[in-house]
């Protein structure tokens, strides 16, 4: 069984940054991609970012791409989400995941609320 637990969400103005973590229970972390979705109000759960398990590969959806970085330290079981140049429409609570050997995410975190005004 695996935990995840973010934190690091806030309220922030426009332009500003924050910086999410992810922090896994497990002995297995390791092994396995991550990544971190959102949900704003109103509509569906979007992807947003993915590592693979030794952070040599990253993916980001087109909207934050040049403003967030995924990153991990598997020495301390974390994923990180650097947000940069944050603008009201990346309002949203935001999950991480662990992608499963069957390419679904199998593992979700209870989210956390990113606020940004403008």
């Amino acid at each position: 069984q695996e935990q995840l637990v973010e934190s690091g969400g806030g309220l922030v103005q426009t332009g500003g940054s924050l910086r999410l973590s992810c922090t896994a229970s497990g002995r297995t972390f390791s092994n396995y991609p991550m990544a971190w979705f959102r949900q704003a109000p109103g509509k569906e759960r979007e992807f947003v970012a993915r590592i693979s398990y030794n952070g040599d590969n990253t993916d980001y959806a087109d909207s934050v791409k040049g403003r967030f970085t995924i990153t991990r330290d598997n020495a301390k079981n974390t994923v990180y989400l650097q947000m940069n140049s944050l603008k009201p429409e990346d309002t949203a609570i935001y999950y991480c995941a662990r992608r499963s050997q069957h390419l679904t995410y199998d593992y979700w975190g209870q989210g956390t609320q990113v606020t940004v005004s403008s």
